[in-house]
């Protein structure tokens, strides 16, 4: 068994793609997966599944939510070591930042370097992103309301879709998957 995070983009937001979390579980489980758990509202997931694709099993939640809810969500799955790995590369380790406006964008696929080589830092600052594979790290140090940021590290850039979730939601995440992994070793 393997320990998936399962991270929805774009539910719950203003009313419209609705998917309540008890919703997710089932559909979760209809799909064979175990120690179904949810954080929050916006589409997180943490469970296990005898499958080692997570690129499968994100399609597959895809389908199972559009076919129950009529309407498309796009969805990124990584694993617990991903997740560990996530948190381990924090590029702002050591420094003082609010977890509330890092924001961690798990991306669907890798994005080159070339699609944000021509941004200059200082144009930015303090805003502040690194780009490491399939995760896209940005510090929007005053909110990211008006963050200059925001308007360019775009799908359309990058090549890839992604979703974001703050720096608490991303370490509470992967210590839920180190939880559920330590507890079906048991």
């Amino acid at each position: 068994m393997t320990t998936y995070v399962a991270l929805l983009r774009g539910i719950n937001v203003g009313g419209k793609k609705r998917v309540p979390m008890q919703t997710l579980r089932e559909l979760l489980s209809g799909m064979g997966c175990g120690s179904v758990r949810t954080h929050l509202n916006s589409g997180n997931a943490v469970f296990t599944h005898p499958g080692a694709d997570a690129e499968e099993l994100a399609r597959g939640i895809e389908q199972a939510i559009e076919r129950e809810l009529g309407f498309p969500v796009a969805c990124m799955v990584r694993d617990a070591d991903d997740m560990r790995r996530v948190v381990d590369a924090d590029p702002f380790a050591g420094r003082e930042v609010d977890p509330a406006r890092f924001v961690v964008t798990f991306l669907a696929a890798p994005a080159d370097p070339a699609t944000v080589a021509d941004l200059d830092p200082a144009a930015y600052a303090p805003e502040e992103f690194v780009l490491a594979g399939r995760e896209l790290y940005v510090y929007y140090a005053e909110g990211i309301r008006d963050a200059k940021l925001a308007k360019v590290l775009t799908e359309r850039r990058l090549g890839t879709a992604g979703t974001g979730r703050n720096w608490n939601t991303v370490t509470k995440l992967a210590a839920m998957a180190q939880e559920t992994e330590a507890a079906v070793r048991e």
